[in-house]
Protein backbone atom coordinates (compact mmCIF):
# COMPACT_ATOMS: atom_id res chain seq x y z
CA UNK A 1 0.00 0.00 0.00
CA UNK A 2 1.44 3.14 -1.12
CA UNK A 3 1.61 5.55 1.85
CA UNK A 4 2.31 9.82 1.79
CA UNK A 5 3.79 11.49 4.91
CA UNK A 6 4.23 14.87 5.11
CA UNK A 7 7.84 15.92 7.05
CA UNK A 8 8.39 19.59 8.71
CA UNK A 9 11.35 19.59 7.43
CA UNK A 10 12.52 23.12 9.80
CA UNK A 11 11.25 21.39 12.94
CA UNK A 12 13.27 20.48 15.90
CA UNK A 13 16.87 21.50 16.98
CA UNK A 14 18.42 20.33 14.15
CA UNK A 15 16.49 21.07 11.56
CA UNK A 16 17.25 19.92 7.94
CA UNK A 17 20.66 18.22 9.15
CA UNK A 18 18.31 15.50 11.25
CA UNK A 19 14.98 15.48 8.74
CA UNK A 20 16.71 15.25 5.46
CA UNK A 21 19.01 12.42 6.09
CA UNK A 22 16.18 10.43 8.11
CA UNK A 23 13.84 10.90 5.59
CA UNK A 24 16.19 9.11 2.76
CA UNK A 25 16.76 6.17 4.41
CA UNK A 26 13.29 5.59 5.11
CA UNK A 27 12.57 5.98 1.49
CA UNK A 28 15.46 3.78 0.51
CA UNK A 29 14.00 0.65 3.43
CA UNK A 30 10.52 1.55 2.13
CA UNK A 31 9.69 1.21 -1.91
CA UNK A 32 5.98 2.52 -1.26
CA UNK A 33 6.57 5.58 0.79
CA UNK A 34 6.35 8.72 -0.68
CA UNK A 35 7.19 11.77 1.50
CA UNK A 36 6.88 15.37 1.08
CA UNK A 37 9.36 17.58 3.11
CA UNK A 38 7.96 20.72 3.80
CA UNK A 39 10.31 24.50 4.37
CA UNK A 40 12.66 26.38 2.42
CA UNK A 41 12.30 25.11 -1.14
CA UNK A 42 15.60 26.38 -1.96
CA UNK A 43 17.60 25.09 0.98
CA UNK A 44 15.74 22.18 0.35
CA UNK A 45 16.83 21.33 -3.05
CA UNK A 46 20.32 22.55 -2.77
CA UNK A 47 20.38 19.25 -0.31
CA UNK A 48 18.20 17.14 -2.16
CA UNK A 49 19.58 17.80 -5.62
CA UNK A 50 20.68 14.26 -6.17
CA UNK A 51 17.58 12.47 -3.90
CA UNK A 52 14.51 14.58 -5.90
CA UNK A 53 16.22 12.51 -9.60
CA UNK A 54 16.85 9.18 -7.24
CA UNK A 55 13.32 9.35 -5.89
CA UNK A 56 11.05 11.81 -8.69
CA UNK A 57 8.01 9.95 -8.26
CA UNK A 58 8.08 9.73 -4.00
CA UNK A 59 10.04 12.68 -2.83
CA UNK A 60 8.44 16.15 -3.05
CA UNK A 61 9.10 19.47 -1.65
CA UNK A 62 6.77 22.11 -0.58
CA UNK A 63 7.55 25.54 0.31
CA UNK A 64 7.03 27.08 3.36
CA UNK A 65 8.43 30.76 3.99
CA UNK A 66 8.72 30.52 7.97
CA UNK A 67 9.59 28.47 10.95
CA UNK A 68 8.34 27.90 14.29
CA UNK A 69 10.85 28.37 16.89
CA UNK A 70 11.47 25.79 19.67
CA UNK A 71 10.32 28.49 22.12
CA UNK A 72 8.11 30.07 20.46
CA UNK A 73 4.59 30.99 22.27
CA UNK A 74 1.86 28.49 20.86
CA UNK A 75 -0.58 31.14 20.04
CA UNK A 76 1.65 33.71 18.63
CA UNK A 77 2.59 30.61 16.17
CA UNK A 78 -1.19 29.96 15.69
CA UNK A 79 -1.53 33.84 14.52
CA UNK A 80 1.82 34.95 12.72
CA UNK A 81 2.91 31.85 11.24
CA UNK A 82 0.32 30.34 8.74
CA UNK A 83 3.39 29.94 6.27
CA UNK A 84 5.38 27.72 8.78
CA UNK A 85 6.75 24.54 7.77
CA UNK A 86 4.86 22.96 11.03
CA UNK A 87 1.65 24.41 9.55
CA UNK A 88 2.17 23.73 6.02
CA UNK A 89 2.69 19.93 6.77
CA UNK A 90 -0.33 19.59 8.75
CA UNK A 91 -2.69 21.23 6.17
CA UNK A 92 -1.59 18.68 3.49
CA UNK A 93 -3.07 15.77 6.18
CA UNK A 94 -6.33 18.07 6.50
CA UNK A 95 -6.22 18.51 2.48
CA UNK A 96 -5.60 15.09 1.63
CA UNK A 97 -2.66 15.10 0.44
CA UNK A 98 -0.57 13.45 3.08
CA UNK A 99 -1.99 10.54 5.15
CA UNK A 100 0.26 11.49 8.20
CA UNK A 101 2.57 14.60 9.48
CA UNK A 102 5.54 14.09 11.57
CA UNK A 103 7.35 17.07 13.28
CA UNK A 104 9.74 17.59 15.77
CA UNK A 105 8.96 21.10 16.55
CA UNK A 106 7.66 22.99 19.18
CA UNK A 107 5.35 20.87 20.81
CA UNK A 108 2.22 23.54 22.36
CA UNK A 109 2.67 24.40 19.04
CA UNK A 110 1.95 21.58 16.84
CA UNK A 111 -0.76 20.84 19.16
CA UNK A 112 -2.45 23.85 18.91
CA UNK A 113 -1.88 24.16 15.36
CA UNK A 114 -2.89 20.37 14.95
CA UNK A 115 -5.84 21.28 16.72
CA UNK A 116 -6.98 24.12 14.91
CA UNK A 117 -6.36 22.76 10.98
CA UNK A 118 -7.47 19.10 11.44
CA UNK A 119 -10.23 19.59 13.99
CA UNK A 120 -11.66 16.47 16.62
CA UNK A 121 -12.90 13.55 16.71
CA UNK A 122 -17.10 13.78 17.34
CA UNK A 123 -17.28 12.96 21.16
CA UNK A 124 -13.52 13.45 21.57
CA UNK A 125 -13.07 17.31 23.96
CA UNK A 126 -9.31 17.17 24.29
CA UNK A 127 -6.19 15.20 22.38
CA UNK A 128 -3.88 13.65 23.97
CA UNK A 129 0.12 12.67 23.38
CA UNK A 130 0.91 8.88 23.60
CA UNK A 131 3.89 7.38 23.24
CA UNK A 132 5.50 3.94 24.35
CA UNK A 133 7.86 3.16 27.56
CA UNK A 134 10.64 0.21 27.95
CA UNK A 135 9.57 -2.25 29.64
CA UNK A 136 10.67 -5.95 31.28
CA UNK A 137 7.37 -6.90 28.91
CA UNK A 138 8.85 -5.43 26.17
CA UNK A 139 6.94 -1.92 26.44
CA UNK A 140 4.25 -0.18 27.57
CA UNK A 141 1.83 2.68 25.70
CA UNK A 142 1.25 5.64 28.39
CA UNK A 143 -1.36 8.70 27.46
CA UNK A 144 -0.92 11.61 28.23
CA UNK A 145 2.17 12.91 28.35
CA UNK A 146 1.75 16.29 28.46
CA UNK A 147 -1.18 17.39 26.59
CA UNK A 148 -3.33 18.61 28.93
CA UNK A 149 -2.58 19.46 32.76
CA UNK A 150 -5.90 19.16 34.11
CA UNK A 151 -8.46 16.64 33.48
CA UNK A 152 -11.59 15.52 34.40
CA UNK A 153 -12.88 11.97 35.00
CA UNK A 154 -14.64 11.88 31.19
CA UNK A 155 -10.95 13.24 29.56
CA UNK A 156 -9.48 10.35 31.17
CA UNK A 157 -12.14 7.68 30.00
CA UNK A 158 -11.71 9.27 26.46
CA UNK A 159 -7.92 9.13 26.77
CA UNK A 160 -8.38 5.03 27.50
CA UNK A 161 -11.27 4.48 24.85
CA UNK A 162 -8.88 6.14 22.22
CA UNK A 163 -5.41 4.61 23.82
CA UNK A 164 -6.68 1.07 23.95
CA UNK A 165 -7.45 1.39 20.23
CA UNK A 166 -4.69 2.15 19.36
CA UNK A 167 -2.54 -0.32 21.16
CA UNK A 168 -5.32 -3.07 19.83
CA UNK A 169 -4.68 -1.87 15.93
CA UNK A 170 -0.42 -1.33 15.97
CA UNK A 171 0.39 -4.27 18.38
CA UNK A 172 -2.17 -6.53 17.23
CA UNK A 173 -3.75 -7.30 20.95
CA UNK A 174 -7.13 -8.00 20.88
CA UNK A 175 -7.83 -6.72 24.44
CA UNK A 176 -5.52 -4.48 25.53
CA UNK A 177 -4.45 -4.63 29.42
CA UNK A 178 -5.89 -0.96 30.75
CA UNK A 179 -4.52 1.09 34.07
CA UNK A 180 -5.33 3.83 35.57
CA UNK A 181 -1.89 5.60 37.16
CA UNK A 182 -2.71 6.19 40.83
CA UNK A 183 -0.53 6.63 43.88
CA UNK A 184 -1.99 2.88 45.04
CA UNK A 185 -3.62 0.30 43.80
CA UNK A 186 -6.10 0.36 46.85
CA UNK A 187 -9.56 1.64 46.00
CA UNK A 188 -9.86 4.16 48.71
CA UNK A 189 -6.45 6.06 47.31
CA UNK A 190 -6.11 8.94 44.78
CA UNK A 191 -7.91 12.03 44.04
CA UNK A 192 -11.48 12.50 43.37
CA UNK A 193 -10.99 12.56 38.76
CA UNK A 194 -9.26 9.04 39.15
CA UNK A 195 -11.54 7.91 41.15
CA UNK A 196 -14.26 8.56 38.97
CA UNK A 197 -12.75 7.97 35.93
CA UNK A 198 -11.71 4.35 37.54
CA UNK A 199 -15.87 4.19 38.05
CA UNK A 200 -16.31 4.49 34.66
CA UNK A 201 -13.80 2.47 33.11
CA UNK A 202 -15.21 -0.39 35.38
CA UNK A 203 -18.33 -0.28 33.43
CA UNK A 204 -17.02 0.49 30.40
CA UNK A 205 -16.65 -3.05 27.55
CA UNK A 206 -12.42 -1.65 27.98
CA UNK A 207 -10.32 -4.55 29.41
CA UNK A 208 -9.65 -2.57 32.69
CA UNK A 209 -7.31 -4.00 35.11
CA UNK A 210 -7.78 -1.44 38.21
CA UNK A 211 -5.05 1.28 39.69
CA UNK A 212 -1.13 0.26 38.54
CA UNK A 213 1.70 2.55 40.72
CA UNK A 214 4.02 4.19 38.83
CA UNK A 215 6.18 1.09 38.91
CA UNK A 216 4.23 -0.38 35.97
CA UNK A 217 5.47 2.19 33.66
CA UNK A 218 8.81 0.02 33.17
CA UNK A 219 8.57 -3.26 35.80
CA UNK A 220 5.32 -3.92 37.62
CA UNK A 221 3.95 -7.73 38.55
CA UNK A 222 1.67 -7.77 35.80
CA UNK A 223 1.56 -7.02 32.16
CA UNK A 224 -0.38 -3.86 31.44
CA UNK A 225 -0.62 -2.76 27.71
CA UNK A 226 -1.99 0.76 28.33
CA UNK A 227 -1.51 3.00 31.19
CA UNK A 228 -3.48 6.23 31.46
CA UNK A 229 -2.99 9.39 33.28
CA UNK A 230 -3.46 13.39 33.22
CA UNK A 231 -0.89 15.36 31.33
CA UNK A 232 0.54 16.80 34.06
CA UNK A 233 1.56 13.15 35.94
CA UNK A 234 2.10 11.60 32.77
CA UNK A 235 5.11 14.07 31.46
CA UNK A 236 6.75 14.21 35.00
CA UNK A 237 7.03 10.28 34.55
CA UNK A 238 8.26 10.39 31.32
CA UNK A 239 10.35 12.60 32.15
CA UNK A 240 12.01 11.14 35.41
CA UNK A 241 12.12 7.82 33.69
CA UNK A 242 14.34 9.18 30.99
CA UNK A 243 16.70 11.33 33.53
CA UNK A 244 16.90 7.80 34.88
CA UNK A 245 18.08 6.11 31.97
CA UNK A 246 20.81 8.91 31.83
CA UNK A 247 21.72 8.23 34.95
CA UNK A 248 22.09 4.83 34.47
CA UNK A 249 24.34 4.68 31.72
CA UNK A 250 26.98 7.50 33.02
CA UNK A 251 26.91 5.49 35.96
CA UNK A 252 28.04 2.98 34.12
CA UNK A 253 30.32 4.06 31.69
CA UNK A 254 32.18 6.25 34.50
CA UNK A 255 32.98 3.39 36.34
CA UNK A 256 33.87 0.94 33.80
CA UNK A 257 36.16 3.56 33.04
CA UNK A 258 37.63 3.71 36.11
CA UNK A 259 40.58 2.02 35.72
CA UNK A 260 42.20 -0.52 33.49
CA UNK A 261 40.73 -3.66 35.21
CA UNK A 262 37.23 -1.90 35.29
CA UNK A 263 37.97 -1.24 31.29
CA UNK A 264 39.05 -5.68 30.91
CA UNK A 265 35.91 -6.25 33.01
CA UNK A 266 33.73 -3.86 30.52
CA UNK A 267 34.52 -5.67 27.60
CA UNK A 268 33.86 -8.76 29.16
CA UNK A 269 30.21 -7.94 29.74
CA UNK A 270 30.14 -5.33 26.31
CA UNK A 271 27.83 -7.93 24.87
CA UNK A 272 25.33 -7.49 28.26
CA UNK A 273 25.85 -4.41 27.92
CA UNK A 274 24.96 -3.52 24.13
CA UNK A 275 22.18 -5.17 24.61
CA UNK A 276 20.73 -3.06 27.97
CA UNK A 277 21.75 0.29 25.80
CA UNK A 278 19.37 -1.10 22.67
CA UNK A 279 16.74 -2.05 25.78
CA UNK A 280 16.36 1.28 26.66
CA UNK A 281 17.73 3.93 23.66
CA UNK A 282 15.07 6.43 23.69
CA UNK A 283 15.98 6.86 20.09
CA UNK A 284 14.04 3.71 19.68
CA UNK A 285 10.81 5.02 21.52
CA UNK A 286 10.87 8.37 19.43
CA UNK A 287 7.71 9.62 18.42
CA UNK A 288 4.36 10.27 19.89
CA UNK A 289 0.88 10.59 18.62
CA UNK A 290 -1.47 13.06 18.80
CA UNK A 291 -4.57 11.27 19.56
CA UNK A 292 -8.21 12.55 18.82
CA UNK A 293 -7.99 14.83 16.08
CA UNK A 294 -9.41 14.23 12.75
CA UNK A 295 -5.98 13.62 11.41
CA UNK A 296 -2.58 12.12 11.96
CA UNK A 297 0.30 14.00 13.65
CA UNK A 298 3.28 12.38 14.99
CA UNK A 299 5.32 14.57 17.68
CA UNK A 300 9.16 13.50 17.61
CA UNK A 301 11.91 14.59 20.85
CA UNK A 302 12.82 18.19 19.34
CA UNK A 303 16.82 16.79 20.15
CA UNK A 304 15.90 13.62 18.45
CA UNK A 305 18.97 12.11 15.88
CA UNK A 306 18.54 10.51 12.42
CA UNK A 307 17.77 7.22 14.29
CA UNK A 308 14.95 8.49 16.33
CA UNK A 309 13.71 10.73 13.59
CA UNK A 310 13.27 7.51 11.38
CA UNK A 311 11.78 5.82 14.65
CA UNK A 312 9.26 8.71 14.08
CA UNK A 313 8.35 7.97 10.56
CA UNK A 314 8.04 4.32 10.93
CA UNK A 315 5.46 4.91 13.69
CA UNK A 316 3.64 6.99 11.22
CA UNK A 317 3.88 4.22 8.38
CA UNK A 318 2.20 1.79 11.25
CA UNK A 319 -0.58 4.07 12.39
CA UNK A 320 -1.55 4.64 8.42
CA UNK A 321 -0.99 0.78 7.52
CA UNK A 322 -3.45 0.24 10.51
CA UNK A 323 -6.10 3.01 9.90
CA UNK A 324 -5.67 4.20 13.12
CA UNK A 325 -7.52 7.28 12.73
CA UNK A 326 -10.68 5.53 11.56
CA UNK A 327 -10.75 3.16 13.88
CA UNK A 328 -10.75 5.36 17.08
CA UNK A 329 -13.15 7.26 15.61
CA UNK A 330 -15.25 4.29 15.10
CA UNK A 331 -14.76 2.98 18.77
CA UNK A 332 -15.32 6.04 20.11
CA UNK A 333 -18.70 6.56 18.67
CA UNK A 334 -19.88 3.05 19.70
CA UNK A 335 -18.65 2.95 23.25
CA UNK A 336 -19.62 7.09 24.18
CA UNK A 337 -23.16 6.30 22.19
CA UNK A 338 -23.89 3.17 23.88
CA UNK A 339 -23.05 4.57 27.15
CA UNK A 340 -24.93 7.82 26.76
CA UNK A 341 -27.89 5.91 25.49
CA UNK A 342 -28.04 3.68 28.81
Amino acid sequence: MSLTISIDAMGGDHGPAVTIPASLDCLKNNPNLKLILVGNEALLKEQLAQALILYQDRLFIQHASQCVGMDESPSKALKNKKDSSMRIAIELVRDGRADACVSAGNTGALMATARFVLKMIPGIERPAIISTMPSIFGHTHVLDLGANVDCTAEHLFQFAVMGSEVVKAVENIESPRVGLLNIGEEEVKGNEQVKAAAKLLESSPLNYIGYVEGNSLNAGTIKVDLIVADGFVGNVALKSIEGAAKMIGTTLKDAFNKNVLTKLAGLLVYPVLKAFKQKIDPRMYNGASFLGLRGLVIKSHGGADVVAFKTAIHLAQIEVEKNVIRRISERVETILTKRDNT
